[in-house]
């Protein structure tokens, strides 16, 4: 039976990615490469997405503590089969290594956006006051 277009990742490719996140942090928390906008930066990797073949990784980071995230994203994308070569090691049970390419994750900004319009006053209007105090029994249960 053909697998649906529309369906998420296999198994395999979650385990994998979990694999490449786990070694691009080792590699980047021992501060393998050299360009001073990467030292200079803690660099989180948030998420690995593996292509179907296994052979392209979208690693999803954010720059801690950078006043241009772009700059550090772009920078890790220069240096990208430089990690490409240190990462090799800790994944020598792949049969290809894959290619990297690094992206802004956005969405912790998402998630504070949401929060934000939650919190907002049109909301708290349209919540009437019974719907308020039956979440704070919700948190004293």
């Amino acid at each position: 039976m053909p697998r649906s277009t529309n369906a998420g990742p296999t198994q395999r490719m979650l385990r994998v990615g979990e694999q490449v996140r786990h070694a691009l942090s080792e590699t980047l928390q021992r501060g393998e490469i050299i360009d001073p906008l990467i030292e200079s930066t803690v660099v989180s990797v948030s998420e690995v997405r593996m292509s179907t073949d296994l052979r392209v990784a979208t690693v999803f980071v954010s720059p801690l503590g950078a006043k241009d995230a772009d700059a550090v994203v772009e920078a890790l994308n220069k240096h990208a089969k430089f990690v490409r070569g240190r990462v090799s090691g800790a994944l020598r049970q792949m049969k290809f290594m894959p290619e990297f390419r690094f992206k802004l994750d956005t969405s912790f900004d998402n998630f504070a956006r949401i929060n934000d319009l939650l919190k907002s006053p049109e909301v708290a209007r349209d919540l009437g006051p019974e719907d308020l105090d039956k979440d704070d029994n919700k948190d004293t249960e």
